[in-house]
């Protein structure tokens, strides 16, 4: 119950650092997670040693290590993205790349779904968005529900529209989209199984949602990704912003999911440092599959 409280008080501390002394005393706090056995560090071992098999235990030690610095700063640099003005946070895009792919959507009128994987800083894609289109997206609550409005408010102040992950919220979704506007989804998520097909992702069967495809075919929305590339000493941050595979809306949702996980493989192959692999994106097997994250099984 303590414990509840001083987080959002430490994130409100956190947020009156400049960018780069947040994101520093956040890859230090990451380090140490290196450093020491804990679940993180575990999970993100376990992911990195499965989805890289063809690299070197070496270059597989160096991006574990690296990638959980990287998770520190995710977590540090949020802090400015939900409290800092408008006005100060905004230009810490540096430049956007693909832009055009995003005006072009938008100006079919048919909406536009915007991917943005857990890549490098989603809070800031989603922000930028929300600022210079406005985007409806679906919210959970956390699990610490201390953090509950300071989430909230840090993702709707720019612009954005939350809506309930039930049945309501889908069809705001939908409804969005045939009126032109902007979605946004978070693509790699293990969602209920009932939600989901098995696809693959780095070469293993996960657990991926229907939703997105189901919304696209039905709209007929331009699908793109998104995802923010964190710049090195704190200086600010370039977004990218890439084509959907082909595929991604087909009737057969096991193609869809397959096109969709393509989607997601090919944005973190350019930047697999500040993907979020302490996640157990791989939770979820095929009936009859053994437990990914099995604690008795040893990595090199």
């Amino acid at each position: 119950m303590i414990s509840g409280r001083i987080v959002p008080i430490l994130f409100r501390a956190i947020a009156h650092l400049p960018l780069p002394l947040a994101q520093g005393l956040g890859a230090a706090l990451g380090g140490l997670l290196s450093l020491f056995p804990n679940e993180t560090r575990r999970v993100a071992r376990r992911n990195i040693y499965r989805c890289f098999p063809d690299w070197s235990p070496a270059q597989r030690r160096r991006l574990l290590r690296q990638s959980l610095r990287q998770t520190g700063r995710t977590a540090a640099e949020t802090a400015a993205i939900w409290l800092w003005p408008l006005p100060r946070v905004l230009p810490q895009v540096r430049a956007v790349e693909g832009e055009e792919l995003l005006q072009q959507g938008m100006a079919r009128g048919r909406g536009v779904i915007m991917l943005s994987p857990h890549l490098g800083s989603w809070e800031m894609a989603g922000l930028y968005l929300s600022v210079q289109w406005g985007i409806t997206s679906m919210y959970r609550p956390p699990k610490l529900m201390a953090m509950n409005a300071l989430m909230q408010q840090g993702r709707e102040r720019g612009g954005a529209h939350l809506v309930p992950t039930d049945a309501s919220g889908v069809r705001a979704l939908l409804r969005t989209l045939r009126q032109g506007g902007m979605i946004g989804i978070l693509p790699d998520q293990d969602p209920e199984r009932e939600s989901g097909v098995f696809a693959p992702f780095f070469g293993h069967p996960a657990n991926t949602m229907v939703l997105l495809p189901k919304l696209a075919r039905k709209s007929g929305a331009t699908v793109l990704f998104i995802y923010a590339e964190r710049l090195p000493q704190g200086r600010g941050f370039r977004l990218h912003i890439r084509s959907a595979p082909a595929g991604i809306d087909d009737a057969d949702l096991g193609r869809a999911a397959a096109s969709l996980n393509q989607g997601v493989e090919a944005c973190v192959r350019q930047l697999p440092v500040q993907y979020q692999w302490g996640y157990k994106r791989f939770k979820g097997q095929p009936e009859g599959e053994p437990d990914f994250y099995a604690r008795d099984v040893k990595d090199d």
